[in-house]
């Protein structure tokens, strides 16, 4: 008994070594060698993407957010014969260069990154392969379901996940900050207004061959943007597929010669400074000759003008001469307080610097009040016509939703008394005048058209035009302003071969009005009060 008890032990501390053994070994091959493998390999250190903020319209509706997706990369110790292992990969990624590959696969390198964001069928392409020391890692793609519809607002990301452009480059910290990933940025935009300027735009464009186009709706009140367009435009999915001219922002980094709409702020300052009032005129019968500049009128009346009839019939003769009443301090005095002489505040990095003379001479005194000789960004140009209409307080333009609770922290820059009188001048442009095609039943628009010259070699081109046109509704309390331009447009037979402002522009802001203001809540009106407009009416004398 003695014996068998002994013999049971040494088998049971054998059983007890072993068993101990095949533990340690466990311990072996589950921790200390995979530490080791990865201080070795270093494959484990492989980036991944800090999960980004959404970002979404007014309304909640989704503009930007992310995508879980593949990348695949390779260990290159792992990988038993690179020149195969190459070839075959380019064979299901054909993108990619074989030499660049083979360079990647040769490597002395821990970790090299292959292709990033891999769609599903490439993933299943490259597992089929079955080769040794390929391996994925989950990354977050940032992906735009609209597409082109905002993109110039939005901008884009790199591979990375790093802000290149619009918004997703301005809040970048803010879309990368841990603390509010979960809270989504809400912009002021309203995708349905969006569509409807941007489709609006797009189709103006194309019937008037136009170059490039740009639009903006503003909340006047507020300085909030509900829309803005910049044409031609690029897809942020693809961005780095896209023309340096497709992802230039021409609303907001563009600088034109706008026109006649500069006239609303001749008009206004004339009013504001007590130069003129409504029943003034000025004589139009012959151009104006400062050296060997001229200046005339595109459709000449011939005639004494009223203040009104110079804003209605737009005339440049009548407006230089009240510029030149005005004067070169007050006029400058006056732009400057608008915004129009430096940069326009907007959430974006990609803003205009407005051009402007550095002596402001008479002659350029007498041009800019119609619009030539100074250069802005069409959104530097809303934001200081909101400012003429809405009352008289120039708010900065946001592309964030602004709070119910919050009042805009706004400058008064002109009185009331002058809001209303350009109001009532505006409603006459559309009602008398060159923004006619402009005009929607039901609602009572006010207007403006605008149409320039391109400057270019020896002088400016008549054949290539800037025209442009602001409408504004209800023009008797105002809530919002859409502003359209159109990068030499050419005329049709529909338009007279005309490719001016009221021609071009003003019936594409008509269509857009129409279709945005239900969707604003501003419904129609069965029959229209022109009665506080009727004395300024007046004072325009049909032809």
């Amino acid at each position: 008994m003695e014996q068998a008890r002994n013999r049971l032990m040494v088998v049971l501390f054998l059983f007890i070594g072993g068993f101990a053994l095949l533990g340690l070994r466990t311990v072996d091959l589950g921790l200390i060698q995979r530490v080791a493998e990865r201080e070795r390999t270093d494959w484990s250190t492989a980036p991944v993407l800090p999960r980004r903020a959404d970002i979404v319209d007014r309304n909640g509706v989704v503009l930007a957010t992310n995508l879980d997706t593949p990348s695949l990369f390779a260990v290159p110790a792992e990988v038993r014969d690179p020149e195969q292992a190459a070839a075959r990969l380019v064979s299901v990624l054909p993108d990619l260069s074989l030499a660049d590959v083979l360079a990647r696969l040769q490597s002395r390198k821990g970790f090299v990154w292959i292709k990033r964001q891999l769609t599903p069928a490439q993933v299943w392409k490259v597992n089929a392969l079955g080769l040794p020391g390929l391996k994925f890692q989950q990354e977050e793609r940032r992906i735009y379901p609209h597409g082109s519809l905002a993109a110039h607002i939005l901008g884009f990301v790199d591979v990375d996940g790093n802000g290149i452009a619009g918004i997703e480059h301005f809040f970048d910290d803010r879309l990368l900050d841990p603390g509010r990933v979960g809270k989504p940025l809400r912009l002021s935009l309203d995708l349905r207004v969006q569509h409807a300027l941007h489709d609006e735009l797009e189709k103006a464009m194309v019937m008037h061959r136009a170059i490039g186009a740009a639009g903006v709706v503003l909340d006047v009140n507020t300085g909030e943007m509900l829309a803005g367009v910049s044409l031609p435009d690029f897809d942020p999915n693809h961005a780095a597929r896209a023309l340096p001219m497709a992802r230039f922002n021409k609303l907001t980094n563009g600088v034109f010669e706008l026109g006649s709409t500069f006239k609303i702020f001749t008009i206004a300052a004339g009013l504001e400074f007590g130069i003129v009032d409504l029943e003034d005129s000025y004589e139009a019968i012959h151009p104006i000759r400062i050296s060997r500049f001229q200046i005339r009128d595109d459709h000449p009346k011939r005639r004494v003008l009223t203040v009104p009839e110079i804003f209605v019939y737009s005339s440049n003769i009548g407006a230089a001469k009240l510029a030149r009443d005005i004067g070169a301090d007050r006029q400058r005095e006056f732009l400057g307080s608008l915004g129009l002489l430096r940069p326009a505040s907007v959430e974006l990095p990609e803003v205009g610097l407005p051009l402007f003379p550095d002596r402001w001479r008479e002659i350029n005194t007498m041009t800019i009040g119609y619009g030539h000789g100074i250069a802005v960004t069409p959104l530097q140009q809303a934001v200081a016509i909101a400012a003429i209409i809405n009352g008289g307080v120039l708010n900065p333009a946001t592309l964030i939703l602004q709070s119910d609770n919050l009042q805009p922290l706004g400058r008064r820059v002109i009185s009331r008394t002058t809001s209303d009188q350009m109001r009532a001048l505006m409603r006459v442009a559309v009602t008398k005048g060159t923004g006619s095609f402009a005009d929607v039943p039901g609602y009572r628009i006010g207007g403006k058209t605008g149409t320039a010259e391109k400057s270019g070699i020896g002088g400016y081109r008549r054949d290539k035009l800037i025209s442009s046109f602001v409408g504004v509704f209800p023009i008797e309390a105002p809530k919002y302003l859409v502003f359209a331009v159109l990068d030499e447009p050419k005329g049709t037979a529909e338009t007279h071969n005309f490719a001016g402002g009221g021609w071009v522009v003003a019936p594409a802001v008509g269509r857009v009005i129409a279709r945005i203001a239900p969707l604003l809540g501003i419904a129609p009106e069965s029959q229209s009060d022109e009665n506080r407009f009727r004395r300024t009416a007046l004072l325009v004398r049909r032809e």
